[in-house]
């Protein structure tokens, strides 16, 4: 009677335990969340995928590894469309949990910059891993909150420019969606243009959803400029470039921002039509030339399991997404290990002293600083074009 007794109390207490464990791997207070405020369904939603994606494959292997101060990471998403208002509604509600330790922003630069304010008034860190516009991280604030792994407009400038040059282009034109990225570009492209000896013989403004690029593109021909700087995201750069076939611009160059490549360019334009015109696009990573191999394999090995089995290092879709949002999770995790704490002031100061992270896209030595917080810079940058499938391939001569 004793030893069953005794049994029967070690059974309780072995269930007791399996259940407490249970119990704590279910546990609320051992999660702590990562926003994702990007679009998820309108015209850059294969960039807010892409982030997603990337993001999610960094999370995993960060939870493989037993997680960040002993809780999981997950990622929550939220989706803005495009809209600024809704973006800063989402903001609001990340900023309300205290489980969030920092938040991604998505491809628009207008809608972070109708965040910045709230970003700063709740003290979130707010990681950007597409958005290009220079004055989001010029944007006045100390301590400034906002981090970026991308392309920033004042070097991407130059590096689109030197490329225009380098086919021997002495004369361009501005194509420019009326919003604050077209604006930071013009400036930023005026300057790069004059450090470089290019005149730009016109500037050309476009709505968002604007059906025809015709009256611009023609404006643009009679300015007598060989090639054409294109700052626009999916649809409208459809628009450009399916008037542009059939039309009197065989002549002309494009030289595109990677707006682009956030949307469905390819499926609106059609790969074949593509094929027909000069047109590069800025880039600052292709899976078919990593930088680190064995990790570049790695990423592709996870990307097929989880998301596409029969995904190419060429056919990625919005690969610069997926690649900055990779980076900049493992730069966060590394942040809050080294600040031992999710309190959103001491995460940004020690996202401004990470050291040595030989990440994705690069190795940083220091992503970013308190003086510094784009860990890309025009020496990252590259030009690509599309190939007969409409995959974005690097120039080899780049």
């Amino acid at each position: 009677m004793f030893k069953s007794l005794f049994n029967l109390l070690l059974v309780m207490l072995l269930t007791a335990l399996v259940l407490t464990g249970e119990a704590k791997a279910n546990d609320p207070s051992k999660v702590k969340l990562i926003g994702l405020d990007a679009d998820m369904s309108a015209v850059a939603k294969e960039g807010g995928i892409a982030i997603m994606r990337g993001a999610q494959i960094a999370i995993d292997e960060i939870n493989a590894s037993g997680g960040v101060l002993g809780h999981r990471l997950e990622l929550e998403v939220k989706n803005h469309r495009g809209n600024p208002a809704r973006g800063k509604h989402n903001l609001k509600k990340f900023a309300s949990n205290p489980d969030v330790v920092a938040v991604l922003g998505g491809v628009h630069t207008p809608v972070v910059m109708q965040e910045l304010e709230l970003i700063h008034q709740y003290k979130i860190p707010f990681l950007v891993p597409w958005a290009a516009g220079t004055p989001i991280i010029d944007n006045g604030f100390e301590p400034n909150y906002v981090f970026r792994i991308s392309v920033r407009d004042a070097e991407a400038a130059e590096v689109m420019l030197k490329y225009a040059k380098s086919r021997g282009n002495k004369k361009v034109a501005l194509l420019l969606e009326q919003t604050g990225w077209g604006r930071s570009n013009e400036k930023s492209m005026t300057e790069a243009a004059q450090q470089l000896g290019l005149e730009i013989t016109h500037v050309a403004w476009f709505n968002w959803r604007q059906p025809s690029m015709l009256s611009e593109l023609n404006r643009i021909k009679k300015s007598g400029a060989t090639a054409v700087m294109i700052v626009a995201n999916a649809p409208e750069g459809a628009v450009i470039i399916k008037e542009v076939t059939g039309q009197n611009f065989n002549d002309l160059q494009f030289v595109s921002h990677w707006g682009i490549a956030g949307g469905s360019f390819v499926d609106k334009v059609g790969a074949n039509v593509l094929a027909s015109v000069d047109l590069a696009v800025l880039q600052t990573y292709s899976f078919a030339r990593p930088h680190n191999s064995l990790l570049n394999e790695m990423i592709l090995k996870r990307y097929r399991e989880k998301f596409d089995p029969d995904v190419t290092p060429n056919s990625v879709s919005g690969a610069v997404g997926v690649a900055h949002a990779y980076d900049l999770v493992h730069v966060l995790a590394k942040a809050i290990k080294n600040a031992n704490s999710f309190d959103h002031t001491e995460i940004q100061r020690n996202l401004e002293q990470v050291k040595e992270y030989n990440g994705l896209v690069k190795n940083y030595g220091q992503p970013f600083s308190s003086k510094q917080h784009d860990a890309l810079l025009a020496k990252d940058y590259m030009m690509a074009k599309y190939n007969e499938n409409g995959h974005l391939v690097p120039l080899l001569n780049d």
